[in-house]
């Protein structure tokens, strides 16, 4: 049986694909899911740790059925998906005696989400799909692809949030469409080109995220459909981010306490403003002994989210992606479908946003929080997916002008992968005597700053870095990892010495080939560096 988990920074949905009506279908995992109104069973991601050194935890429903998420004890956890493979600045807490990490709260969720799958559906070892953001760092991937590791799932594989949306809005027959995934943690815009001109019988084409070496089985008799993702946008925002604002508001009009149980309250205000102009919450201050009536309209939320910037930094989002589509060629106009998925996506601000941009009979938001796992289960059913990388990755080099570091682009974003011809580039030694050549690689950030993520006392925050300066993460500076090649004899200056091929596999792992030009010895055959995102 094939399974999908999308796992959300507020909400996972998991899903399983029905062999008797060949269709998808939700799961409700006992004591682990709840059923939000007319919304499909969804497990809210929290986690409660009981005992850290016997790996004891209350995740999803169960935590809410306790109330132990309306404390600020520091053994509570929300939003930990976007903790997960960055640098946090904060604290995070010692329990019983452990060191607690994002990575380490992410894996006991995910097992024991699996373990009650195995629970109540014995034959969900055969295949398991699971979904990535489309702006994840190699930090995640390698996380997500070690947790997988220590589960009793017999196939694991990976398909980029977006481009599941695309799948499980089921718009086999549109060409170009645009997933707007608004989470609780992430804005991800992906615009994908969907192509199902292939002849029955041929077997898929394309590739596939996946970890380990098996790909997904190939069935003959189906009509081949490649997903290829042409451009991509993202950042750390979401409902979270609002939810905090929302606080902040009436911390600052009413005095209110900022903890855990207000920030609930928030996002209630928020989900109620999303179906109905109005909404209200009653709040009791058992310390004060005093009561908060708490009341929102739609437009005093919007100018909540204008004065955090907040309609701006989805613009700056969507100018980046229209930017890259007309780069190949693609107006507005030639985008067939837009698909609005995620919880934040639901509010009527961000639906009116995006119909600044698009006709409104092309927008499509009625499969919100399920449009991602059914179709991640697309990749068990014989469609493949084409993708490219996200970030660009270049070598370090000395400028002596500017007596500093810098780097030089080698492969730019926006390549496919695997790669059909390698990058070469030619090195000499710089000094008499040189016993060897040191390269470091990096993957290279955006010009424009970044997304710097740190605690505001029990609260999970982003913030923008508008510095200016390109931010540069080093895949290889550490001992051992810099040399690539032992000179025998030693270089010296005024001579191509060696030259290196870069590649891009189809798993996205970078390696390289270095050939000693004065000796025409192969020094590195295939060497992996790193895997890229």
């Amino acid at each position: 049986m094939a399974i999908a988990i999308d796992f959300g920074t507020s909400n996972t949905c998991i899903a399983r694909w029905n062999p008797i009506t060949q269709k998808p279908e939700t799961i409700s995992l006992a004591g682990l899911s709840v059923q939000q109104g007319l919304n499909p069973p969804l497990v809210p991601s929290l986690v409660y740790v009981e005992d850290a050194a016997q790996k004891k935890v209350i995740v999803g429903q169960a935590v809410r059925d306790r109330g132990l998420d309306l404390t600020s004890n520091p053994r509570f956890f929300r939003s930990f998906k976007r903790g997960i493979g960055s640098n946090i600045q904060g604290f995070l807490p010692e329990l019983d005696g452990e060191m607690i990490t994002f990575e380490q709260v992410g894996q006991w969720f995910l097992t024991q989400i699996i373990t009650t799958l195995n629970a109540e559906t014995p034959d969900v070892g055969n295949s398991l799909v699971l979904t990535v953001p489309v702006d994840s760092f190699e930090a995640y991937r390698h996380w997500l692809g070690a947790v997988c590791q220590s589960l009793a799932v017999e196939q694991v594989r990976l398909i980029d949030e977006p481009t599941a949306a695309a799948l499980g809005y089921g718009l086999a027959d549109r060409e170009n469409l645009l997933v707007v995934d608004f989470g609780g943690g992430t804005l991800d815009l992906s615009l994908v080109k969907l192509d199902g001109s292939g002849q029955s019988g041929q077997k898929p084409l394309g590739f596939v995220l996946k970890w380990g070496d098996k790909l997904f089985s190939e069935k003959s008799g189906q009509k081949p459909k490649t997903a290829q993702v042409l451009a991509k946008a993202g950042q750390n925002l979401g409902g979270s981010d609002i939810d905090n604002w929302l606080v902040d508001y009436f911390a600052a009009t009413q005095g209110l306490v900022v903890n855990s149980l207000t920030t609930r309250l928030a996002e209630k205000l928020k989900i109620q403003l999303s179906t109905q102009p109005q909404a209200s919450e009653v709040y009791f201050n058992d310390e004060t002994f005093e009561t908060y009536q708490l009341e929102l309209d739609r437009a005093s939320l919007e100018n909540i989210l204008q004065e955090h910037a907040f309609f701006e930094r989805l613009d700056e989002s969507m100018t980046q992606l229209l930017q890259q589509a007309r780069r190949q060629g693609l107006e507005v106009a030639d985008i067939n479908a837009v698909l609005l998925v995620g919880g934040t996506a639901q509010m009527p601000a961000v639906q009116t946003w995006i119909q600044q941009y698009f006709d409104a009979a092309k927008i499509r938001c009625e499969k919100p929080f399920e449009a991602i796992a059914q179709g991640a289960l697309q990749l068990s059913q014989g469609i493949e997916i084409k993708d490219f990388l996200y970030h660009s990755y270049g070598v370090r080099y000395w400028d002596r002008r500017q007596n500093g570091h810098k780097w030089h682009p080698l492969i730019k974003a926006g390549q496919p992968y695997p790669m059909s011809e390698p990058v070469e580039l030619v090195l000499g030694a710089s000094v008499d005597n040189q016993p060897s050549i040191e390269l470091i690689i990096g993957e290279l950030g955006q010009e424009t700053g970044g997304t710097e993520i740190y605690f505001d006392g029990d609260r999970l925050v982003t913030r923008r870095l508008d510095s200016g300066q390109s931010q540069v993460k080093p895949l290889n500076d550490q001992d051992g990892a810099r040399s690539i090649a032992q000179l025998t004899p030693p270089g010296y200056p005024g001579s191509d010495r060696v030259k290196v091929l870069f590649q891009v596999d189809q798993q996205r792992f970078l390696r390289i080939t270095v050939e000693d030009l004065f000796t025409n010895q192969i020094l590195l055959q295939n060497q992996l560096v790193a895997q890229l995102s």
